[in-house]
């Protein structure tokens, strides 16, 4: 979360007087959990992509987990995934004890690279689990068609991509279920919470089986299974922001083409790549910003407007690196075989692109990148760095490596700090 100092914000939830109607009435009517509202929200989502069965649970990383499991996918099971992800699209996978093969991303997408993951398809293989990053789609068709060879299923953790269309066909849609988050950074939010779709009612009755103790009945248990309800008031409020995502889209949309307009000229910055047969959300604006993104994140954090990075790799943190076959695909992180995630890594650097930004705000991002990047490019080598870049009281840069690739930087604002001085963690599932 930002801190006091921060004047423009990453993410910035539309709540209001509908939200708090919604609540009060599910309040009114006693029923607090396992109601109406939640059947409600799980079918509306799943029509609104074109899915015919929609399953709600308390967490998106709950909504993977579940997903995985209701594929029977466990014990001795590889499942590829992207490293360029919030971490739990792979620790999910170690959840239902399986281990994640980290495959390569496409350079323009950031999505994973059909061909990497045919070079990691092996016969203990047996799901690919893409993200849409930032909420846009990569090549899903060639994706699909790798899977198919394969004879393995496609899985969607579309986490950032409520609403995304690739050649005019819902996101959610073409992997064999997709999970869907609704954290406070996302474009629509419950506060925490996610859904799973699917057009298999097997799948669908074994994932609401997995939410709720595997209880087909009162008191009657077939399977194992969790407590991973969603609430009704947040069910409820679900609804109410599923009715304003495609008006929060077009909004971003705008302003995404307002900051590329603005943007597209800047020397030593790339500009998102906006595929011609895709529509994304703009749940970020990520540009690549190489050799000098650390110098323009303290910049821009310096002048009150919230950036990061999204994501550090995945299989650089430390519950995977070095851990060999037992968490990752090769000891010490595998630096090697993910050489695009790793410079994609080095340069990326996520602005403010939310819905409720101002033209003046816009405006005002766009000159300060170009500033901070015009200033961060004149600068000696070595100038300006992370540690000695001023940044705001409250804030702590927290810098990581990527062995001979040089320093992965700050991750942005993490929030304000605990007792310890610590910085308070963001999730993004």
């Amino acid at each position: 979360m930002p801190d006091s100092d921060t004047r423009i914000r990453l993410a910035c939830p539309d709540l209001g007087e509908e939200e708090l109607d919604a609540v009060r009435r599910v309040l009114r009517s006693g029923v607090l959990t396992n109601g109406p509202e939640n059947e409600a929200f799980g079918q509306e989502f799943a029509d609104r992509h074109a899915a015919r069965f929609g399953v709600t649970f308390c967490t998106g990383t709950a909504a993977l987990d579940a997903m995985l499991l209701a594929e029977g996918i466990g014990a001795g099971d590889e499942v590829i995934v992207p490293s360029m992800t919030f971490v739990s699209t792979a620790t999910a996978v170690c959840h239902v004890g399986a281990r994640p093969v980290f495959a390569d991303i496409d350079p323009r997408t950031f999505n994973l690279d059909p061909a990497a993951v045919a070079a990691r398809l092996g016969p203990a293989t047996r799901a690919v689990l893409t993200v849409h990053y930032a909420g846009q789609p990569g090549d899903l068709d060639e994706l699909a068609r790798v899977c198919a060879g394969a004879a393995v299923p496609l899985l969607e953790d579309a986490a950032q991509a409520a609403g995304a269309e690739y050649r005019s066909r819902p996101v959610g849609t073409f992997g064999r279920s997709a999970m869907f988050s609704f954290t406070p950074t996302k474009n629509i939010t419950t506060g925490e919470g996610g859904i799973v779709l699917t057009d298999d009612p097997g799948t669908a009755e074994r994932l609401r089986l997995l939410r709720n103790h595997g209880q087909s009945a009162l008191y009657r248990h077939e399977s194992l299974g969790h407590n991973w309800r969603l609430t009704e008031m947040q069910a409820a409020i679900g609804r109410v922001q599923l009715r304003k995502l495609d008006g929060i889209l077009e909004r971003k949309h705008a302003i995404a083409g307002e900051l590329t307009r603005r943007l597209a000229g800047v020397s030593g910055l790339t500009t998102p790549y906006r595929a011609p047969d895709a529509r994304g959300t703009w749940m970020l604006y990520t540009c690549l910003l190489p050799g000098i993104r650390d110098r323009v994140l303290a910049d821009l954090l310096a002048r009150g407007i919230e950036a990061r990075i999204y994501f550090p790799p995945v299989h650089r943190q430390p519950l995977f690196a070095g851990r060999g076959a037992g968490m990752g695909p090769v000891a010490d992180g595998g630096s090697a075989m993910l050489p695009v995630t790793e410079a994609v890594a080095e340069a990326m650097l996520s602005i403010p692109v939310h819905h409720r930004l101002t033209e003046a705000e816009v405006a005002e991002i766009a000159d300060a990148v170009t500033d901070a990047v015009g200033r961060a490019s004149a600068a000696p080598p070595g100038a300006a760095s992370v540690a000695s870049a001023p940044v705001p009281a409250g804030r702590v840069p927290a810098v990581g490596t990527l062995g001979t690739l040089g320093t992965l930087g700050t991750l942005g604002t993490l929030g304000t700090l605990d007792a310890v001085g610590r910085p308070k963690p963001v999730g993004d599932r």
